[in-house]
């Protein structure tokens, strides 16, 4: 195949990206990859801890879906063996560690999830326990042995673990040199990750260094901050944005984003090229412009990047209409109640919330309205009556009906 010339294939491997290690080796790669016309193999580890997908796990998924489109081998690691073992990046306390089949049943989602970014049809899916689990004890002991107690306790989360006196398990040592061990079987050119996977990836060089391979190159990239701007982007925290959230809900919670979060979210959130950012830093800094009429076309972008350019006004003028108007949409769904129930069971039954503990979680916030009227008891009922309206959060509304 014909590739790109290098800078223009690097300015799109630059773009969102928080550090490139080294970027003289990987221009040579490229240089390398474009004489010979062979791809590259760019590999990303999936630890399938979690099946839920949100846009910050886009952020990565979209720089390997940078390097499809640039013409090279991109290789999603499923870490179902490592997920056994429990990540301890950015944690203070040991992992919970998963069994072989849920962490499989997991990464089945993750796969389909990350369709809606990745070019499946050209992405190489593998997973780690095809080589882990294969490793008998001598293995092990000389996969420890290329990595000293030292090297390991330089990890930030392990130093301060250690310092206050946490438990560390030993088995946790192994995570990062199971991950680096993937990068050897692959003979990976060049591995992506967040930036809290920074020492892991290190590790792989390594390794890859001490069986005689060339080290690869290691891209890491900033973890997006949620809706709330302050924690990371986690479903438990409830700042998320879903992969497949619908689109008047992706447009709505991008608007709810903090005015200093706007330019981070178009590099990072909506993929945009450095013209728009720097578009967008200029508007930002211009006192004139009100910084939502920025963030509605942030909050346009990003609905454009995961469905299309209609679909992104059509949940602009959702907004517009319910949010801004406090109207009601024609196409809300039905909910047939047939005797007198929890409003907190209704809101679950009708899929409008994923568990009942969140929906008693908004009611308590004064969130949940039947027919304009504020619910804040999680034990208030509704009685089957004719036609009542629900009202969840801003965007939400269910019709209730005998």
């Amino acid at each position: 195949m014909s590739f790109l010339p290098i800078d223009e294939q690097l300015a799109l491997i630059r773009r969102g990206a928080e550090e490139i290690i080294p970027e003289d080796i990987l221009k040579k790669k490229l240089e390398r990859s474009k004489e010979a016309d062979t791809p590259l193999i760019i590999k990303l580890g999936c630890d399938p801890s979690r099946p839920d997908l949100h846009i910050g796990h886009g952020v990565v998924l979209r720089k390997l879906r940078h390097f499809q489109d640039l013409g090279h081998q991109a290789v999603l690691v499923i870490g179902d063996f490592t997920a056994m073992i429990g990540d301890p990046s950015g944690r203070n306390k040991t992992r919970p560690q998963l069994t072989l089949e849920e962490a499989r049943s997991n990464a089945e989602s993750y796969v389909e999830q990350s369709k809606v970014i990745l070019d499946i049809d050209k992405l190489k899916i593998l997973y780690n326990s095809d080589w882990l689990n294969n490793m008998n004890f001598n293995d092990v002991v000389k996969l420890a042995s290329s990595y000293t107690v030292a090297r390991m306790l330089e990890r930030d989360d392990f130093t301060k673990r250690f310092q206050s006196e946490i438990p560390i398990l030993l088995h946790e040592f192994l995570y990062p040199l199971a991950q680096g061990q993937d990068s050897v079987e692959l003979n990976a050119d060049v591995e992506l990750g967040g930036t809290d996977q920074k020492f892991n990836l290190l590790v792989g060089r390594d390794l890859q260094k001490a069986n005689g391979q060339n080290p690869q190159c290691i891209i890491t990239l900033p973890l997006l901050e949620g809706t709330d701007g302050i924690d990371k982007m986690s479903k438990s925290y409830g700042n998320d944005i879903g992969l497949h959230d619908k689109p008047e809900d992706m447009y709505g919670k991008t608007l709810s984003i903090s005015d200093n979060m706007i330019v981070k979210w178009f590099t990072l959130a909506a993929d945009a090229d450095e013209m728009v950012v720097k578009s967008a830093e200029s508007r930002l800094a211009d006192s004139s412009v009100n910084p939502m009429e920025v963030k509605r076309e942030l909050a346009r972008a990003v609905v454009e990047l995961y469905y299309d350019t209609e679909t992104a006004s059509q949940a602009e003028h959702h907004f517009n209409t319910i949010v801004v108007g406090k109207g009601i949409p024609d196409d809300i769904p039905e909910f047939s109640l047939n005797e007198e129930d929890l409003i907190v069971n209704v809101i679950f039954d009708a899929g409008i919330l994923q568990s009942k503990g969140e929906a008693r979680r908004m009611i308590k916030q004064g969130a949940v309205k039947l027919d304009g009227e504020s619910i804040t008891d999680i034990q208030a009922t509704i009685t089957p009556s004719g036609e009542q309206i629900l009202k969840v959060g801003k965007r939400r509304f269910l019709k209730v009906i005998e």
